[in-house]
Formats: C-alpha cells, sequence, structure tokens
C-alpha cells in the first residue's frame, strides 16, 4: 500500500510553529511514527521500543534530555513517564516552538502528571486509525460541510462506484497493516495486536489484577458497542466489584481501544449523571473480537447495525481532530428511550446524527431527530440521517437530511 494521506498532518506542522512540545497520540500501528517520520525527515529520531534507548531513558531521565539535540522526535514516550518533567524542564530554559515532537500510544491527557508537567507547553493531537476518506484520496470534508450548512439535496444518477462494500468496510476497520491482507488474515492481525497490548502496554499505563480479566471485558465491550454502559452487568458477567469495571474501561480507554460518549441534556449538570454509550474505537477490531464478519451483514444486521454506529462515530470523531477540535460528543436519549445515536456541539449550537443500516429511509425514521431538536430549540442546527443509500433529500423538516453513508468518504 503506498502512503496514504493523513489529514491531521497540517494540524502538527502548524502546531510545530508556535508549541515548543507537540504530541500527537493515538492507537498503535494507527501511523503515528510513520506520520512523524513524513512531517520531519531531517529531524533525530529516537524510539523508546529500541532497548537501548528506552533503558538510557528510564535509568536517567534528565540526562537522555540533555543529551537530545535541538529538535528531536521521541517516540513512544508514554513508555518512560519520567522523561516528560525533564522535558519541562530543558523546555523551561529555552521554549523555541517545535523543539519536541513525541508520540504516545497511551492518552497522555488522562495521566495527571502529564498535564501537570507540561500545562502550557504541549499541544496533543489525536491520530486515530484510517479514516475511509483517508483510504479513498478524498478531501475529508464532510464534517467541515455540515458544519458549514453546505449539505443540500442531491439527487445522484445510478452508477457503479465500485470500491469496497459497506459491510467490508466496517470489517475491515482503519488499522493500516491488516489493509494489506486477507480478511482471514486481518484477524489474525487483529488477535495478535491485542494479545501484545494486553501482555506490554496495559503494565505501563495501570495496575491491572488481571491482564486476562481485562481482555475479557474487551470481547464483551465489542458485544456491546453502540450500547450504554452498564457497569452492573458487565462487572456480574465478568465476577468482578463494579469498581474493577469502571477502572478497566478507564485502562482501555488510555489505550485508545474503547471510546465512552456521554449522554447529552439541555441541562448541563444533568450530562454528568447520565450512562453513557460505549463504543470501541475501530470497527475492524470490534468486528473480530465479535466474531462478525461480511455475511453478518444479512444475517444477523441488529449486531451490525450497532458496529455501524460505532463506525460512523469514529469517522466523525476522527474528522474533528482536523476539522474543529473543539467540537463535543455526545449521544441522546430520553425517558420514553428515543435515542439519537450522536450529538455533536461547539458551544451552544447542536447537530444531530442518527444511522441507519437500511438501503432506504422515510420521514418516519427521522423521529428521533424532531424529538432531539424540539429539546435543542434554537440551538438546534441540522439532523442527518445516515443511510445506506444514494441520494441526499429533505425529510419532512427542512433541517433533517437522509444523507448516504459514502458522503463520509466522497467528499
Amino acid at each position: 500500500m503506498s502512503l496514504l494521506p493523513r489529514f491531521l498532518a497540517p494540524v502538527v506542522r502548524e502546531a510545530l510553529t508556535d508549541t515548543p512540545v507537540v504530541c500527537v497520540v493515538g492507537p498503535r500501528q494507527s501511523g503515528k511514527t510513520t506520520l512523524v517520520q513524513h512531517l520531519a525527515p531531517d529531524r533525530a529520531f529516537f524510539s523508546l521500543d529500541e532497548n537501548n534507548y528506552y533503558q538510557t531513558a528510564a535509568l536517567d531521565p534528565s540526562g537522555f534530555v540533555a543529551a537530545l539535540p535541538d529538535a528531536v522526535t521521541v517516540d513512544e514516550v508514554q513508555r518512560v513517564p519520567a522523561l516528560l518533567p525533564a522535558i519541562k524542564r530543558a523546555v523551561d530554559r529555552s521554549r523555541r516552538p517545535g523543539r519536541f515532537l513525541l508520540t504516545g500510544s497511551a492518552n497522555l491527557l488522562l495521566l495527571p502528571t502529564v498535564t501537570e508537567s507540561l500545562a502550557g507547553r504541549m499541544e496533543i493531537v489525536q491520530l486515530q486509525p484510517l479514516t475511509e476518506a483517508e483510504k479513498e484520496r478524498k478531501n475529508g470534508r464532510f464534517l467541515i460541510d455540515l458544519l458549514q450548512g453546505a449539505l443540500k439535496p442531491n439527487i445522484r444518477p445510478e452508477t457503479t462506484t465500485g470500491g469496497p462494500t459497506l459491510a467490508e468496510r466496517l470489517v475491515a476497520g482503519g488499522y493500516p497493516e491488516p489493509l494489506t491482507r486477507s480478511p482471514i488474515r486481518a484477524r489474525q492481525w487483529h488477535r495478535q495486536y491485542l494479545r501484545g497490548i494486553i501482555e506490554r502496554d496495559v503494565r505501563e499505563v495501570a495496575r491491572v489484577r488481571d491482564a486476562r480479566e481485562l481482555a475479557r471485558m474487551l470481547e464483551l465491550l465489542a458485544l456491546r458497542s453502540a450500547q450504554l454502559f452498564n457497569a452492573s452487568n458487565l462487572a456480574n458477567d465478568l465476577g468482578v466489584h463494579r469498581e474493577t469495571v469502571e477502572h478497566y474501561v478507564t485502562v482501555l480507554e488510555r489505550l485508545f481501544l474503547v471510546r465512552r460518549l456521554p449522554a447529552w441534556h439541555r441541562n448541563t449538570a444533568k450530562r454528568l449523571i447520565r450512562s453513557p454509550k460505549v463504543h470501541l474505537l475501530d470497527s475492524g477490531l470490534a468486528a473480530t473480537l465479535a466474531d462478525l464478519t461480511v455475511a453478518d451483514w444479512l444475517n444477523n444486521r441488529d449486531r451490525m447495525g450497532n458496529l455501524l454506529e460505532s463506525f460512523v462515530v469514529q469517522q466523525l470523531s476522527a474528522q474533528a481532530a482536523w476539522t474543529d477540535p473543539d467540537l463535543r460528543f455526545w449521544h441522546y436519549r430520553d425517558k420514553d428511550r428515543v435515542e439519537v445515536d450522536a450529538v455533536i456541539t461547539r458551544g451552544r449550537k447542536t447537530w444531530g446524527i442518527e444511522v441507519k443500516a437500511a438501503a432506504s429511509v422515510t420521514s418516519r425514521d427521522g423521529r428521533g431527530l424532531a424529538r432531539f431538536a424540539d429539546q435543542c430549540g434554537k440551538d438546534f442546527e441540522q439532523g442527518i440521517l445516515f443511510y445506506d443509500g444514494r441520494d441526499i433529500f429533505p425529510l419532512n423538516d427542512k433541517r433533517m437530511l437522509a444523507v448516504p453513508l459514502s458522503e463520509l468518504w466522497r467528499r
């Protein structure tokens, strides 16, 4: 596979012009190392996955940092957290922009010592697995067009577009390496990938009583992706305490394997006490863990529908990283169990996203969006009903559009 464009590249490049420390975080094997080496090929590069550098940095963090060149890239910095206070001291002596370019396979924002050490000195940008727009070498503008109100009704001619089917896209996911393999070999890659993370990376980000227990919980979450997070039920299924489940989910979030989508409520305080939804970050990984294949698109539509919802959330949240990092993502569910799969907010402005696996939809499918729009009032900007069809067309409310899922990678 030739080098695919990463739309986060301009964000990283701009951050290097005015910030002393820029850290690209994201899942292992999502392309962070390739991105930073492509952006800054002339910088000195040190990977803490290499044992010599790891041992030196771990034994003498201050000495390691002092010996680094003026402009340097340090890969997998989460392996030696003690480097970050040393980097802070170096930056305080010289705040020249772009001095340190770091990568991390754990979410540094969830590690309190990191944010305390480099507050005001470091910008963190998150790279997710490849989006479908990046795979198709398009512009990745869907979210931009949504926010700017540029999505308009459009009847497309009936043509054969070729390329992977929607089900194939879901099962493939976005990690670059398995995309070069057959489906069977890709699933084997996913399994080995998880084994490596559980056996090594987990120890570096948190204390876990039993790594096998954590792996089992990830499998259960894959079966429940896009569903409400219920710690008590998971605790019962695993035979552990609820507090252990909460801890495990936090660990999985730190490793960019799962995402909790909080509940939206008009009363901001109440958002904090309602149940979030849980999504696996990558649909290919989720499909492997849940034992879903392309054939399940016809044979197991409910579970594939959940996988599709997680897939859409991932595509949109990835686009947000290069479109507007201040966007926030939620889900909506009211007392009548009326739901909207994803809610996007920027300040008080609000957009609703509903996802259907069907090839056709009617205005009745937009009832959840209509209820949500009533809750938002004047803050509601637009509702999108994604479906597996061809045309963009309005629903009963002019603020609601039915939009083909393919628009996520056509634009």
